[in-house]
């Protein structure tokens, strides 16, 4: 019964199908014989018809007048001159507007006035928008009607049961096209009922659920099928075998599904196939069969975003052995293809376009690439390619666009490269990596032939002069000239060509500097990257189609314009930090209600914080650290439910800090080197649960370390050093298991902004910046923080960086310490910590900063490991009772100075007795060794008691010699 039902409905949107394209047919839209007008009754029909649909663009403004055969979208019978085509298919499919500007699709209601077209054969209202319409039930009764088309259109309920009056079109339907249609009910059935039209040319079922691709089909009657495509449906499956005895195909479009194995051998027996696309389906593995390359009608081949292997010298000769290769497309992107590009590569003299970009190829651009001459689109994007780029490059005539990036191009780039490319509109070379091995040596009098409209070159070098061959190209909207090692001023004619930007980046060239123009014109979105640059002056102010602004690390001066929001009120992105802004906040700031980035560090702003955070809801980074502002934090910065960074260190902020309990996401909290006071608020671990860094430090904040901090287990960095808080460590510190584990992972890019973080590590104040993310820290130095090292804390093992110094703590080191087995630096000096160092420190391989001077340890220093390196003795002085390397030895005076040890809690009689008797033994042979010699022999002394008047006389004579040189 579920199978009768899903084949009746896949048959009736069968009859609801056309095509999309209406060159495939023929429609026969003649107009009537001069002498045989419209018929009256039916041009009144077609106007009721209009009544009730809605026509936003006006397309139906030619339904006037007597002669309805001339109106747009009528045909009629060359003979009677009645209405027998009716063709109102929305001619603005790929568009959400037309030329004007308005709504093209037609809506509203089908007029039943439609029935009385009593000779219509020809019906199409596809991709209009009907709203969800109940298909009209009188559609069934148009009983000439041997076309229909309804498809896209936006009708919704069920299907009128009359629709069945239409069956006797499938045995003449020749091209199907459902595209869109929702079959999953028909997923199971779709192949079977497909199979009753033998008359099938085309059959277009993209994006229709079907999601089972049947493996197998017993007899196939649709065997004159040209046409095939079955993408976007989610089939999980091999390629089925029933699609290579379709013997005629032409084009066959399996791309976006789920399809998986390797491509067959049996490929190689749809010889008339023109075009294949298997691209995006993820899972196509193995190498490209042999017998492909014996398709010489191929005119487009896609297997992009697959995981196909190998290389393509096999396929690229044996096309290349056709009489007349045919092929005209190759997309082979983002697959793991490896090996060199073949020479033979040069004469598929017919190839358009080349897309290989995201592989594994290596060696060099092959030489004869120059007798490309029809090649347009050149991309080989994110290889391992290399070598010198050939000078048979500037042969490519046709060549439109050209991507070369991230590769590892060597060698110099002349004028011969571009000699004939004078269709060339798009080029990039680009690559992550700062380090340059590609030059441009163009003459400064070289006129190119070509105008470009995209213009990106990154990391190679075109300096130290600006470009000049730049004088001409007046049709620019692209230019990024990124580290560039351009050390010079941008000359006016650049500025003069009055160019319409989306994007102007010319960062990172360090020596490139001028005044900046206020007279740039961009398009709506537009980017500006001045970055790492010597540019000086006020601050530009540009157009309002400018969304992303960075000025950093420059030498900008003077105040941020009072009405850079109102000029700009586009931008989403502002970074101007590093310059030599002064001044105050303008209140306009508040304006940019698109605003995401907020960077304002590291200038010379004063005065408070202004109140506008209520109008930027999307705003996640905000960073004005580094500057002179004052005041306290505004509370209307609680309205920020989208923040993640709010970065204020290093000003002279103060006061109490308020509540930020709404900023739920916040990420990284850094309020350090300010005036704040009060207690660490407990709403920081009880609202900030995603907090990745927590620095408050160099404040003078008071009482003890929140316990709710420990409920942070995101948290890599916690820095509360420099305040007077006091009590003890929460024990709960063992909690922050974002210390205990990698919080991130390769995949992640929250970490990739946190700000510019100072961290105390290796015994010095360290910056990090881009790699902050990989840092983890718990500073608490300089506090009056008392009580014992909790042994929580030795199950941080992912820490890094561990200071406690200048505290009041006592009682002794963690046994298991040496279990924090990623400790770099440990700082416990100016403690009282007492008892022996652990032996299992020996374990800290990693450990190369140590200071555990000015406490009360005792005992020897461990030796083997790191500590064979820290040999300074001012990582341990100031423990009286300690010895070892490298302080004196252990066996000095036959006794090991040893204070009390209490690791572990043992503590000996035995050992105590024996000190005793020791001390006591020592005091009698040293006293007895020198008196009883001065008593038995009396020239001794004699001579003891001489010496010791001369040197009392000695020192004397010097005191009063000093007395009178003071």
């Amino acid at each position: 019964m579920g199978h009768s039902t899903a084949s009746f409905l896949l048959l009736s949107l069968l009859l609801l199908s056309g095509t999309s394209y209406l060159d495939t047919v023929t429609l026969g839209f003649c107009s009537a014989d001069a002498n045989v007008g419209c018929m009256d009754i039916e041009r009144k029909a077609l106007l009721k018809l209009r009544e009730g649909l809605t026509d936003p663009s006006d397309r139906l403004s030619s339904w006037v007048g007597v002669d309805c055969c001339k109106w747009r979208g009528i045909g009629c019978n060359k003979t009677t001159g009645r209405v027998d085509s009716l063709n109102l298919r929305n001619p603005y499919v790929d568009v959400s507007e037309s030329d004007d500007g308005t709504l093209p699709a037609l809506g509203g209601e089908i007029n039943p006035s439609l029935l009385v077209l009593k000779d219509l054969v020809y019906l199409d209202l596809s991709m209009n928008n009907f709203g969800g319409l109940e298909l009209p039930s009188f559609i069934g009764s148009l009983e000439k009607i041997t076309y229909l088309n309804l498809s896209g259109a936006s009708f919704g309920g069920v299907i009128p049961a009359n629709l069945g009056n239409l069956s006797k079109l499938l045995h003449l339907i020749s091209f199907l096209n459902l595209g869109g249609a929702n079959l999953t009910k028909a997923a199971p059935y779709w192949l079977p009922t497909v199979n009753m039209l033998p008359s099938l040319l085309e059959l277009h079922l993209p994006g229709c659920g079907l999601s089972i691709l049947p493996p197998s089909l017993h007899h196939i009657n649709f065997t004159s099928l040209l046409v095939l495509d079955l993408s976007a449906n989610g089939f999980n499956s091999t390629l089925s075998p029933w699609l290579f005895n379709l013997t005629e195909l032409v084009n066959l479009d399996l791309s976006r599904n789920n399809l998986n194995g390797e491509l067959p051998e049996t490929l190689g027996s749809l010889t008339h196939l023109k075009n294949l696309d298997l691209s995006e389906n993820s899972d196509i593995r193995g190498q490209l069969p042999r017998n492909l390359g014996i398709l010489c009608d191929l005119q487009s081949l896609k297997l992009s975003i697959n995981k196909v292997t190998g290389e393509i010298t096999e396929f690229i000769d044996s096309l290349s052995i056709c009489t007349n290769s045919s092929l005209e497309r190759l997309d082979l992107g983002y697959n793991s293809l490896t090996g060199n590009l073949p020479n033979s590569l040069g004469l598929l003299k017919k190839l358009r376009y080349l897309t290989l970009w995201s592989n594994s190829f290596q060696g060099s651009i092959p030489e004869s690439i120059g007798n490309l001459t029809s090649l347009e689109e050149f991309y080989l994007a994110r290889n391992k390619l290399g070598g010198v780029i050939p000078e048979s490059f500037g042969q490519l005539s046709s060549l439109v666009a050209v991507d070369l990036s991230e590769n590892t191009w060597e060698g110099v780039v002349t004028e011969a490269h571009f000699l004939k490319l004078r269709s060339l509109k798009d080029v990039s070379i680009q690559k992550a990596s700062p380090n340059i091995s590609l030059i441009f040596n163009i003459s400064s009098n070289w006129i190119p032939p070509f105008k470009l409209r995209f213009l990106n070159l990154r990391s190679c070098q075109l300096g130290p002069k600006f470009p000049a061959w730049l004088r001409n190209q007046t049709e620019l909207v692209t230019v990024v000239l990124n580290n560039a090692k351009i050390a010079d001023t941008i000359p006016d004619w650049f500025w003069q060509l009055d160019l319409l930007l989306d994007e102007l980046d010319v960062a990172y060239n360090y020596q490139l500097g001028g005044k900046v123009p206020n007279s740039l014109r961009f398009s709506y979105p537009a980017t500006v990257d001045l970055s790492s640059n010597l540019f000086e002056g006020p601050l530009p102010l540009w157009s309002r189609n400018l969304t992303s602004l960075d000025l950093r690390d420059n030498f900008f001066s003077g105040p941020i314009p009072s009405n850079i929001g109102d000029v700009m009120p586009s931008l989403s992105d502002l970074d101007i930090s590093r310059n030599g802004l002064s001044g105050s906040i303008p209140l306009s700031l508040g304006n940019l209600s698109l605003l995401t980035t907020m960077v304002l560090s590291n200038n010379y702003l004063s005065g408070e914080i202004p109140h506008f955070w209520n109008n930027l809801p999307f705003l996640y980074i905000v960073d004005m650290s580094n500057n002179s502002l004052s005041g306290t934090i505004p509370i209307s910065m609680d309205s920020l439910d989208s923040l993640l960074y709010l970065i204020l260190s290093s000003n002279n902020l103060s006061g109490k800090l308020p509540s930020l309990r709404n900023c739920t996401g916040m990420k990284s909290l850094d309020l350090g080197e300010n005036k704040f006071f009060g207690n660490i608020p407990a709403w920081i671990g009880e609202s900030m649960l995603s907090l990745l860094i927590l620095r408050l430090s160099s404040n003078s904040f008071t009482g003890s370390i929140p316990s709710q901090l420990c409920g942070l287990s995101n948290l890599h960095i916690l820095d509360l050093s420099h305040n007077n808080l006091s009590g003890h460590i929460p024990r709960c510190v063992g909690n922050l298991s974002g210390l205990k584990t990698s919080v991130f992972s390769d995949k992640d890019t929250s970490y990739l902004y946190q700000g510019k973080l100072k961290v105390v590590a290796k015994g010095r104040v360290q910056d990090f910046d881009p790699t902050l993310y990989l840092v983890n820290s718990l500073d608490l130095s300089n506090n009056n923080l008392s009580g014992e090292m909790p042994r929580e804390l030795t199950s941080l093992i992912k820490l890094w960086t561990l200071n406690l110094s200048m505290n009041h703590l006592t009682g002794v080191m963690p046994s298991r310490i040496g279990s924090m087995e990623s400790l770099e630096t440990l700082d416990l000096s100016v403690n009282q910590l007492s008892g022996s160092i652990p032996q299992s420190m020996v374990s800290l391989t990693f450990l190369n900063h140590l200071n555990l001077s000015y406490n009360n340890l005792s005992g020897t220093i461990p030796t083997g490991n790191q500590f064979n390196s820290l040999v300074d003795p001012s990582i341990y002085e100031g423990n009286a009772a300690l010895c070892g390397y490298p302080l004196r030895d252990c066996q000095v005076n036959g006794g090991i100075p040893q204070g009390p040890s209490h690791e572990g809690g043992e503590d000996t009689g035995f050992k105590m007795w024996g000190f005793i008797i020791s001390m006591v033994i020592g005091f009698v042979m040293g006293f007895w060794g020198v008196c009883g010699s001065l008593i038995i022999s009396k020239s001794w002394r004699k001579t003891y008691f001489h010496f010791t008047d001369r040197m009392i006389v000695a020192c004397i004579r010097k005191y009063r010699g000093h007395r009178k040189f003071k």
